[in-house]
């Protein structure tokens, strides 16, 4: 899927799976990725993915919308959903790459009471004499993510928690941008937030449009900009995501789960649910699909 620019847009880079884990999270290092691509990231974007690349050691060449700089430092790099942006490393850089999903997100805003502005705007943060601190939060949570120890989850949430509150405290939000794009991805953010509030309500396209003060034609315009669908298929896509999360990782039954997704009844639910995977969810259950 890619936007009107033919920009690629990614889930991680080089895949174009939906989001396949529990956590809602995905943590690797530099070499992991990169190496694969002899170092070098090439522009792309995420449509609901926040990132943060962590250099530890080593050089990167950043691209955010065009500007490109030269980092040679341990530096913490924010990129926003919907940025445009590539890395080029030097070989044997080494770090880590953090990606958060929306509905992740939704429940960090929740905890820090407010938007995380800090992830809504690119910047390059110095870690300075945190480095070692930094590293250690990095390294700790990339061992966690990939092991199943006793209260993963907790730890996991504890470890992304001190990293924000540690980006937080460094970075003074920057002011909203005036221009025609950042306008558009500033409204694109409040559908974004709207849907996480909202999508198990079953609530209309019209409904969203008039919160977000849009027409449901610019609405679906804007969607189709940035993520290549309507605004209906954003809305189903989550639901979509919640569904196959509450088969693979819940024992709810699926007239439970039908229920917890504001369907009217299983049928309809098993109906959509089928005609996005072309599975039923008792199949899907029973033998997932990870490629859609």
């Amino acid at each position: 899927m890619s936007l009107n620019t033919g920009i690629p847009v990614f889930k991680l880079y080089g895949e174009n799976r939906i989001w396949p884990a529990a956590d809602l999270l995905h943590c690797e290092s530099i070499h992991s990725r990169s190496s694969l691509y002899e170092w070098h990231i090439r522009i792309h974007q995420h449509a609901d993915l926040v990132q943060l690349l962590y250099l530890h050691k080593g050089q990167v060449e950043i691209d955010i919308e065009g500007v490109k700089h030269h980092v040679n430092h341990a530096c913490l790099q924010v990129v926003p959903a919907l940025c445009v942006h590539g890395f080029k490393f030097s070989p044997g850089a080494q770090g880590y790459i953090l990606s958060f999903s929306a509905p992740l997100i939704a429940q960090f805003e929740q905890q820090f009471g407010r938007p995380l502005q800090v992830l809504a705007q690119a910047a390059c943060v110095p870690v300075k004499g945190s480095r070692r601190q930094i590293n250690t939060l990095f390294s700790t949570l990339q061992n966690e993510y990939e092991g199943q120890g006793e209260a993963r989850d907790m730890m996991l949430h504890s470890l992304i928690s001190a990293l924000l509150v540690w980006l937080n405290r460094q970075c003074a939000p920057a002011p909203s941008g005036s221009s025609r794009v950042e306008r558009k991805r500033a409204v694109i953010h409040q559908f974004n937030q709207l849907v996480e509030r909202h999508y198990r309500e079953q609530l209309s396209v019209t409904h969203y449009a008039s919160v977000v003060g849009l027409s449901t034609v610019h609405l679906n315009n804007l969607c189709h900009e940035f993520y290549g669908c309507s605004a209906l298929n954003v809305l189903h896509q989550r639901v979509l995501l919640e569904a196959r999360r509450s088969l693979l990782y819940t024992s709810m039954t699926i007239s439970q789960i039908s229920e917890y997704l504001g369907f009217s009844d299983a049928t309809y639910f098993s109906r959509f649910f089928r005609r996005y995977t072309g599975s039923t969810p008792k199949d899907f259950r029973h033998h997932p699909i990870h490629e859609l």
